[in-house]
């Protein structure tokens, strides 16, 4: 992860973050700056199969934090905290993959 974001964000000279939502044990994500600095955001693994849409959701998520003026790290902290509790209220519709339950907090 950190190899393959570290070539994109000095290949772009912007930010990079690399997805780990289909690691084993933890949903792991890294930033990768142009500037070479990495940024690891941890959250736990949630077993769900409905995951469709979890980086639509959490792209989202990290650009209504942006718009809000929080920082980018606190904006994929935020998104990742809120697509935690997504998928942990486990919405289970229809057959195959389905999507999450984007107003668990209401």
């Amino acid at each position: 992860m950190s190899e393959a974001g570290k070539y994109i964000a000095n290949k772009i000279k912007g930010a990079v973050l690399v997805k780990g939502g289909h690691l084993v044990s933890d949903a792991i994500d890294l930033l990768c700056t142009e500037d070479d600095n990495m940024y690891w955001y941890r959250t736990e693994r949630i077993d769900n199969p409905n995951t469709h849409g979890t980086g639509c959701t959490l792209s989202s998520a990290i650009a209504c934090n942006l718009a809000g003026g929080k920082s980018l790290n606190e904006s994929i902290k935020n998104a990742k905290s809120y697509l935690t509790g997504a998928l942990r209220a486990g919405l289970d519709l229809g057959k195959g993959s389905g999507s999450l339950e984007h107003t668990y907090w209401i």
